[in-house]
């Protein structure tokens, strides 16, 4: 045996022998506590502040978070000082400027209260003290370098300078790390020296402010007061809930696996006899080591305030899913990517791995991140619920065309938004979304507005077997006694549309596990605040010189509307090819591939209505694209290097060394006289794999070849990739997984997919 083989024997071996974590649930007097008792208790908020704070400094504070105002240095100090004493009590030794660059992740740089005080005494001594500071000046501003985080060419090796600007809109909190250290974090905005947005989170708050702005504007013209009264809403702000999908595997199978520790996903890898297709896992009792890994960063979660609500078995084996409460969409992705960060952490406690990729197991479902997205007013009013009457609420309605219109105009600029090497697996099977943008409503709503455009009542849903009408849903008979009335809502769900209505928002399910969700969220709120000024606009040419529309005004705006947004509107299957062909009728894009997708990003329709916004400038919409381009040829090289690695040093020598101990077991009984007929039937089925192998590892050589000579050219070196590096390592893979299924298990240097996907 192999002493790679013996390694995977080991791991699969004390797998089954390791002792589980245990972590002692947060208790009081012996007892536990509710959750709500200490959620948010590693947080430093607005109650925090309030407390730290006179009350003109805090007033002036909240002026600040919704951009009236400027913060002065006296009160950043007060808040400075504060969060230090509340932090260092808590442990906290160091801050730190947590933000979004444009890697997917996040990035920090820790730096330490401590400082040096030193006091000249007689004679000219000198005395020097250590002592605890952070002042106004630390928490508003820090200077990481920028020259070494994707930047598209807006910064060059030796301008190096770059700023970390606190987001006051996020409340700072503290982690706890190893040997009981504790840092301060402090979410911010991440700049250039010229004040170009090197972040995603940038750019998102800029976009948040535009659809607010926007839809504020709809609200003045529906919501008319007398003059010199205050407009009855004065605060809008997106919300957002993020389903996040993820597989947990064996860290000590997953170190064995170079293309899983390298790219994120299998490279190589046969599918086992039981995967996914007994849809028993799905809702599943959730394995006792994985509970306690979900418990626990649960726990984590809910003291930084991250406010976690489900859990479940996923469809496929070891792939799972967690979904929040909605939050506004800033906070939210803050959530997100802290969620992320705290499961990696737990998993690893656990001695498990958690995997984002969107595709890390071929064969198996992939994980998505479905981003469940609406319009709330500042009092908690959803701008997309439809209330039990969508045909007269005409607010709701022009919210609702808004958003399709959006999708209409720029469904390519969404597509972008969600295209990346790994969610490229995903998008087009029937797993997941499609490449086509579309928009799903339901039965209902679609004959609302049906019945709105001809002019004739809506059709009643009720049928003879519902018993009564419930907010807005029918009640179902389900022939038993003993259960009460089941509440059912007006619109079934539609799994393979990429931009659903689930009720009271918007669904955007293309969005991939992996990826942040700052990018595609600003696209969206970007292209919805350029339909509302639009809906604006024709709601004021419609009243004329009446100053606020009537409702005929409106509703001739809304059949506009209705007409104008009719074919991104789509009931069926979205992976069906007829919708394929329906689709190319309808003049909507079908996007197959990431390449043509970034380019949607500078796109002069799409790329005119961002920088119109101001939510980029030109400058930072080039550096997008050239980003996306870059690291979508880097990813795929990545994998084919290791592809080309792990075939030619594992691979291959397992399929030698078993052809030998073939052809050597052939040579003995021949030389005995006796049958070889099974022997050489497998080395006759091994042999043809290893040459083709063989050959695909030289076509794997010129492919990469060939991406290098489109020299340094990021959009060249992305389609070159999508042209060769694609199509040589499918074709390596399927020789590879095919020597697997018969080259005998004792030979075979890597951990299977059975071993990875079953513990």
């Amino acid at each position: 045996m192999s002493s790679a083989n013996q390694a995977r024997k080991d791991a699969i071996r004390d797998n089954v022998l390791r002792p589980s974590r245990n972590v002692p649930y947060p208790s009081k007097d012996g007892k536990p506590i509710y959750t709500s008792e200490f959620f948010g208790e590693s947080v430093f908020g607005l109650a925090q502040i309030s407390k730290a704070l006179p009350k003109p400094a805090y007033a002036q504070f909240l002026r600040k978070m919704r951009g009236g105002q400027a913060l002065d240095k006296s009160t950043a100090d007060a808040i400075a000082h504060a969060v230090r004493i509340w932090a260092m009590d808590k442990g906290a030794t160091h801050f730190t400027h947590w933000f979004q660059p444009q890697t997917g992740t996040t990035a920090e740089k820790h730096d330490a209260f401590l400082t040096l005080k030193t006091t000249h005494g007689q004679a000219g001594l000198e005395e020097v003290k250590a002592i605890d500071a952070f002042s106004g000046t630390q928490l508003l501003q820090a200077e990481p370098d920028a020259s070494s985080f994707p930047s598209g060419g807006m910064r060059t090796t030796f301008e190096a300078r770059g700023y970390t600007v606190w987001d006051t809109t996020s409340p700072m909190f503290v982690q706890h790390g190893p040997h009981k250290t504790t840092v301060l974090y402090i979410p911010s905005i991440f700049i250039s020296y010229n004040g170009d947005a090197l972040d995603e989170k940038t750019v998102l708050l800029r976009s948040t402010e535009q659809v607010a702005k926007a839809a504020l504007a709809v609200l003045s013209l529906l919501e008319p007061v007398p003059q010199g009264m205050p407009p009855q809403t004065n605060v809008v702000y997106t919300t957002l809930g993020t389903e996040q999908e993820y597989f947990l595997v064996d860290r000590a199978l997953y170190v064995l696996r170079p293309d899983l520790k390298i790219t994120g996903r299998t490279l190589v890898g046969a599918l086992p006899a039981k995967h996914q297709q007994m849809e028993d896992h799905y809702f599943g009792h959730i394995p006792s080591r994985v509970l306690a890994t979900m418990s626990e960063a649960e726990l984590e979660l809910y003291k930084l305030g991250v406010p976690i609500k489900t859990r479940h078995n996923e469809v496929a084996p070891q792939q799972f899913e967690l979904a929040p409460i909605f939050e506004e969409t800033s906070l939210a992705v803050d959530h997100n990517l802290l969620t992320m960060d705290i499961l990696s952490k737990i998993a690893h406690r656990n001695n498990l791995k958690v995997l984002f990729h969107e595709k890390p197991f071929k064969g198996v479902n992939g994980s998505g991140k479905h981003c469940n997205w609406s319009l709330s007013t500042g009092s908690g009013d959803n701008l997309l619920d439809p209330t039990i009457k969508p045909e007269t609420n005409y607010r709701f309605l022009l919210f609702l065309l808004a958003t399709l219109d959006a999708v209409q105009r720029h469904g390519g600029l969404l597509r972008a938004g969600i295209a990346s090497a790994s969610n490229e697996h995903r998008l087009g099977a029937n797993e997941a979304p499609p490449a086509i943008i579309s928009a799903f409503l339901g039965e209902h709503l679609t004959e609302v507005l049906d019945s709105i455009e001809q002019s004739r009542p809506v059709k009643n849903f009720s049928v003879p077997d519902m018993r009564t009408i419930k907010l807005g849903g029918t009640a179902l008979d389900v022939m038993v006694s003993t259960l009460p009335d089941i509440s059912r809502d007006l619109t079934d769900r539609n799994r393979t549309s990429p931009f659903a209505f689930t009720g009271n928002k918007f669904e955007f399910r293309a969005v991939g596990s992996k990826q942040s969700p700052s990018f595609p969220m600003t696209l969206l709120n970007a292209a919805v605040a350029s339909s509302l000024q639009d809906i604006a606009e024709a709601l004021r040419k419609a009243a004329g010189d009446k100053g606020f529309p009537s409702d005929a005004d409106k509703l001739k705006v809304i059949r506009q509307y209705i007409a104008s947004t009719k074919s991104v509107r789509f009931e069926g299957d979205n992976y069906s090819d007829d919708w394929k062909k329906e689709a190319a009728k309808r003049g909507l894009l079908n996007i197959t591939n990431c390449p043509d997708a970034f380019d949607q990003i500078v796109e002069e329709k799409n790329s005119t209505m961002l920088c119109k916004l101001g939510i980029f400038s030109k400058t930072e919409l080039a550096s997008r694209h050239y980003i996306l381009m870059e690291r979508y040829s880097k990813d795929l090289l990545l994998e084919a290097n290791t592809l080309r690695t792990m075939l030619a040093q594992q691979i291959l020598p397992a399929a030698f060394e078993y052809r030998a101990a073939l052809a050597s077991s052939c040579a003995q009984q021949q030389a005995i006289k006796l049958s070889a007929g099974p022997e050489l039937k497998t080395l006759n089925l091994t042999t043809p794999l290893v040459e083709s192998l063989q050959d695909w590892i030289d076509k794997l050589d010129e492919a990469i070849h060939q991406v290098h000579l489109a020299g340094h050219d990021p959009s060249k070196e992305a389609r070159a990739s999508a042209k060769y590096l694609l199509p040589a390592m499918d074709g390596a893979r399927v020789v590879a997984d095919e020597l697997e299924v018969i080259i005998a298990d004792k030979y075979f240097p890597l951990p299977k997919m059975s071993e990875i996907l079953w513990f």
